[in-house]
């Protein structure tokens, strides 16, 4: 067997059995690929009996190249799901892989999620599961937060027969009070990919999203795969679930959508609970200023 072999089979794999995206399977193939040509492997053997301060070495060498902290992260993610398809193909009966963590973030003060670390997010809780059915879950849940907008109860509260997610969808707030949200077609076709994978059969009356046992997926669960990817990306302590709907409103206020649609969108019973996203927008704005403007550190 030669590494184009490997690649191909890992290429294959990524694209037909994990649905990943066209940049996720050149990430991760281009990551396999440094991997095999550092060590001149062209077995799965080898693969999956790789030391994990081999690893390191590797990863200490990709840092020496100058990448930063959340793209050690992604390659290390990357690296992993490699060693644990290597394992499989070799008939391992333990195909859990090298246990690494990722590299130290120096904490900085609290900042809204952007739109890739909210992209890296949905992707590593994906990357990171341990069956691949919740990882599509995991990421069509939170997919669903930052591109519509709604609270982790609400998400959770969605019903087989919401599916399949038209242009918008009619969700239930607090007090009962609804309202219509858009959906994106990266937020449809993460549910999709999800329920075509979720082993549970999934009928109308009862929940959409279900925990690893059939049962409804509780909010806890979440909060839990969401926390393991905001350390493995360096990301700080405030990326929560909840912090995915800020992002939605602040985004939304910065390209120009007005408080009263803002208001209606997130469910907001007055208009002043909306308000406080023009003081983290404002707050966003001054800090790309000061960053952009050359007297801007005055």
């Amino acid at each position: 067997m030669t590494r184009h072999d490997l690649l191909d089979r890992w290429r294959i794999y990524l694209e037909q059995s994990r649905r990943r995206s066209p940049h996720t399977v050149r990430a991760y193939c281009s990551a396999a690929q440094r991997l095999l040509e550092y060590f001149d492997l062209s077995e799965w053997r080898d693969v999956a009996t790789l030391p994990p301060l081999q690893l390191r070495n590797l990863l200490a060498s990709r840092r020496s190249d100058g990448i930063g902290n959340v793209s050690a992260a992604r390659e290390l993610s990357a690296l992993k799901g490699f060693i644990r398809f290597a394992r499989e193909q070799s008939g391992m009966s333990d195909a859990a892989g090298p246990r690494i963590r990722g590299p130290r973030i120096k904490k900085g003060l609290p900042r809204p999620v952007t739109p890739d670390d909210a992209s890296n997010l949905a992707d590593m809780v994906r990357d990171d599961a341990k069956e691949d059915w919740i990882g599509a879950r995991d990421r069509a849940v939170l997919l669903l937060m930052y591109g519509a907008g709604v609270r982790i109860a609400e998400a959770l509260s969605l019903k087989g027969a919401d599916h399949p997610l038209g242009e918008v969808l009619t969700v239930t707030g607090k007090g009962n009070k609804q309202r219509v949200v858009p959906v994106l077609p990266i937020v449809r076709d993460g549910i999709a990919d999800y329920v075509a994978k979720c082993p549970w059969a999934i009928k109308p009356d009862t929940a959409l999203f279900l925990g690893a046992k059939g049962g409804p997926l509780s909010p806890g669960m979440v909060r839990k795969a969401m926390a393991r990817a905001r350390i493995a990306l360096g990301l700080p302590a405030t990326a929560t679930p909840h912090a995915l709907r800020h992002s939605f409103a602040t985004h939304l206020l910065g390209a120009g959508v007005d408080l009263r649609s803002l208001q209606e969108l997130l469910g907001h019973a007055s208009l002043g609970s909306t308000q406080i996203y023009t003081k983290v927008d404002a707050a966003t704005m001054l800090e790309t200023y000061r960053k952009a403007h050359p007297r801007g550190s005055d």
